[in-house]
């Protein structure tokens, strides 16, 4: 994994626990790389045959245009956090909004064809999320954004995608936050993105927030009876989807889970 910072992640945790599960004889390290070499990361990879990359900030742009091959997602994005080969070729992915997706379906039974989904947020995350949910098949996504312009950039993703406010969401089906509201140590830690009497029991709601376990979204939400969704899904599953395009298995999600669970509760 390359990044900047990285010796943060959590991700060495998730995939060294999947190769340990799988009894496979691979390792994952995190390895800081400064901004603006990202291109030199994929050569690197290139000269010491590395089987698997994932990639973080500020890399995803310059490792995107680095690779030799992108999928509809990273062309679509601009970024990229997952490197898998093809042969003698490497391949871009972006496993962001499709591990949202997966997580939705496996923590909550949640189809996303023919829904309405409100989307808080325009950056990386709401952005790979909104490509993802758009190619999920909802009917309507609302994206939030305090402002404008980005929001307007981020709809651009999905034909289905408009901009729209907070007030506007109540007859969504799905509620997500992807914004940093709500994050432990953050200057927003108590806050919600959102009024929470906007809530209700006929939602999903879904914070990809992961630290805390529990945020205030999901305990206002939790108290109204919504379905709660929290952002350790998302971040397991998109993992497992970089391990699976590695290393051709199928990821051991529970192995994955509860060793992140365990260091996060810990």
């Amino acid at each position: 994994m390359i990044g900047d910072p990285v010796r943060h992640s959590r991700s060495p945790l998730i995939h060294n626990a999947a190769f340990a599960a799988m009894g496979l004889d691979w390792a994952y390290l995190a390895l800081p790389v400064a901004d603006g070499q990202g291109a030199n990361a994929i050569e690197a990879m290139r000269t010491f045959g590395l089987d698997g990359l994932s990639v973080t900030m500020p890399h995803k742009q310059s490792v995107a245009a680095a690779v030799d091959k992108r999928t509809a997602a990273v062309t679509a994005l601009g970024a990229c956090n997952c490197v898998a080969r093809d042969g003698d070729l490497l391949v871009g992915h972006n496993t962001d909004g499709d591990g949202f997706v997966a997580a939705l379906r496996a923590e909550a039974g949640i189809d996303l064809g023919g829904t309405r989904v409100a989307i808080f947020g325009a950056g990386g995350a709401a952005r790979a999320i909104i490509d993802s949910v758009g190619r999920a098949g909802a009917d309507q996504i609302l994206v939030v954004n305090r402002t404008i312009d980005t929001a307007e950039s981020a709809a651009e993703l999905a034909d289905v995608a408009v901009v729209s406010e907070a007030s506007e969401v109540t007859d969504v089906d799905v509620i997500v936050n992807a914004t940093a509201v709500g994050m432990e140590g953050g200057p927003n830690a108590d806050a919600l993105p959102m009024d929470a009497d906007l809530l209700s029991a006929s939602h999903v709601v879904v914070d990809i927030v992961y630290q805390p376990l529990q945020t205030p979204l999901m305990h206002a939400a939790a108290e109204r009876e919504a379905t709660v969704v929290g952002g350790l899904g998302m971040l397991v599953h998109q993992a497992a989807l970089q391990f699976e395009l590695w290393t051709g298995f199928d990821a051991p999600i529970d192995a994955m889970t509860a060793a992140v669970a365990t260091n996060l509760e810990g």
